[in-house]
């Protein structure tokens, strides 16, 4: 009896996290560059059931014994472009291609930008970010792209942090913001010729975004950069970067909707399993325990 208590208590607990997963995309849903997450729950290790009758312990099978929320996993799918018109806003366009290892050609990733080959590997659409460094000179990752000058001429993101060039140096800019003009390759262009001026934005290229770790506030960082295997990009990376631009949330809010009605329900469902099992124990603490 007590293991369906246990088995119904932790089930409460994954649907208050998945819960709390489907109200944090909804909070985020005009937060700009935001990346939607989904809670991911597994079951806990199977138990093998056995019974013993007459000396002898025959098997019955084997029996669950509970769920629990795993880990969250952030979805990196294109969110729309949003027209802001100020010189110093950016956004990324982005369809980075990988060649399937058996067959040389493209890979056909699915709707939420995976693809698992036949022998069962999973394989992630690389994705692109811009690069900025907090105060410990660590690089992070963003697609928030709605960035400021200070009074330096430095560039910072949207959270304080210095937005880096293609090699990996602060960008600072010397002429007036209105002037600012930059390519579709992230390239700054002379005000006076419209040619490339040898800066360009710092974009990495994150190979394995799944091992990318969210920070809060829109900015990943990587535990391992090269198990990430992350870069900066090149003329030859499928990408654009838009001016003026603004990348909006990747949040769908249908399904996130729907989410959270149904973890709500099943949190109600298994909350009513546990008033069944305090019922039975006290009938069988204060009725059964007199005879």
């Amino acid at each position: 009896m007590l293991r369906g208590l246990y088995t119904a208590a932790a089930g409460m607990v994954t649907q208050q996290r998945r819960h709390d997963t489907a109200t944090q995309n909804i909070a985020n849903l005009n937060t700009t560059g935001y990346k939607q997450v989904d809670s991911v729950s597994h079951a806990f290790p199977e138990v093998l059931i056995s019974a013993m009758s007459g000396g002898t312990v025959k098997p019955v099978g084997r029996m669950n014994t509970g769920v629990f929320a795993e880990q969250s996993v952030s979805q990196y799918l294109q969110g729309d472009l949003i027209e802001s018109g100020k010189p110093v806003d950016f956004a990324l366009s982005t369809d980075l291609q990988v060649a399937d290892p058996a067959t040389g050609a493209n890979i056909n990733f699915d709707g939420s930008g995976k693809y698992i080959t036949p022998d069962g590997e999973v394989i992630y659409r690389p994705q692109a970010f811009f690069t900025v460094q907090d105060n410990d000179g660590n690089q992070l990752y963003t697609r928030n792209g709605s960035f400021t000058v200070n009074a330096a001429g430095e560039v910072l993101s949207a959270g304080g942090f210095k937005v880096l060039d293609s090699n990996g140096n602060p960008l600072i800019l010397t002429g007036p913001q209105d002037k600012l003009k930059v390519d579709g390759q992230g390239n700054l262009l002379n005000p006076a010729t419209g040619r490339p001026s040898g800066t360009r934005l710092g974009i990495s290229v994150v190979t394995r975004p799944q091992e990318l770790v969210r920070d809060g506030n829109g900015v990943f960082h990587a535990d391992d950069v090269d198990n990430a295997d992350i870069r900066f990009a090149n003329g030859t990376d499928n990408l654009q970067v838009r001016q003026g631009y603004l990348e909006n949330s990747n949040v769908d809010a249908t399904k996130v909707t729907v989410d959270m009605n149904a973890a709500y329900r099943a949190y109600e469902a298994n909350q009513k399993v546990i008033q069944f099992y305090d019922s039975s124990l006290q009938k069988a603490v204060n009725e059964v325990g007199r005879i």
